[in-house]
């Protein structure tokens, strides 16, 4: 089953509006609407017209916007092939993904994140007889390393995280590092912003390069500034939107993307990028 937009419509605003740190009534008193309408908008109630004039405020899309608003958009769904795959499991009441990438040749394997049960992981990698060399993490909030211990017991494969932000089990990384796996190469970029120490990996050998990205970029959407909303937009555009348009996006929410979608389709950066 296909995995569903992370956010819709009114987490988007929510977003944009915790980020330029913009209250419901500046916003009411930019758009001619009162407040209840804002209010409105951002429980859930989607209104069209509302939105689009919420939008610019807000330096998104409007039409953007009104398409995910509207239940019209959704990323084109990206085949299978070898070398990837994608593990979403549960973690409270949500879903976070992790990934698994391998050359197919030398059967060296790379570990993305964990999610909330690497059990997927394991198995895969028995079933296809991998070698896990490494185990990356994007960041190191609790549902993307949960289950971090178990992974690194069952297959001896260390851990790196960005020096940003150190934790008990990685070896901390600085962005820029380039790891071997058999044919493929894996590079580090510095995605921060929503995470202090953010990091996208950029896998390049197979058929598509490949960027797992964890909540720096979300198809239709973005982690958020949780600790700079101004340096999470940056560093997306300059480590991520210049990558190819046929740059495969793994995110660590929601369905997988690509480049040359998010530059369309984003309410946070299409038309700016």
């Amino acid at each position: 089953m296909a995995i569903p937009l992370e956010d819709n419509f009114a987490d988007i605003i929510g977003k944009a509006q915790r980020g330029l740190s913009i209250s419901d009534n500046t916003v009411a008193a930019k758009t001619g609407l009162d407040v209840e309408a804002v209010l409105r908008l951002r429980a859930g109630h989607f209104n069209e017209e509302a939105a689009r004039k919420v939008a610019p405020v807000l330096d998104l899309d409007p039409d953007a916007l009104a398409a995910i608003g509207n239940g019209k958009y959704a990323p084109a769904e990206i085949e299978d092939f070898t070398g990837l795959d994608q593990f979403n499991t549960e973690f409270g009441d949500m879903t976070v993904n992790a990934y698994l990438a391998w050359d197919a040749t030398s059967k060296e394997a790379a570990a993305f994140d964990t999610g909330g049960d690497c059990t997927g992981i394991l198995e895969s990698l028995h079933t296809l007889r991998l070698n896990l060399r490494y185990i990356f993490l994007t960041h190191i909030h609790g549902d993307h390393v949960y289950d971090l211990d178990r992974l690194r017991e069952r297959t001896g494969a260390p851990a790196f995280v960005s020096s940003r932000e150190t934790m008990d089990g990685a070896e901390s990384i600085e962005a820029g590092r380039e790891f071997p796996l058999g044919a493929l190469k894996i590079g580090t970029r510095l995605t921060w912003g929503h995470a202090r120490g953010g990091l996208t990996f950029v896998i390049t050998g197979l058929d598509r390069p490949i960027a797992v990205v964890g909540d720096a970029l979300f198809a239709g959407s973005m982690g958020g500034g949780m600790v700079s909303y101004a340096d999470a937009l940056r560093t997306d555009r300059e480590e991520i939107f210049t990558l190819p348009e046929n740059t495969i996006i793994c995110p660590g929410h929601g369905p997988l993307t690509t480049v040359a979608e998010e530059k369309a389709h984003n309410p946070f950066f299409a038309g700016r990028v």
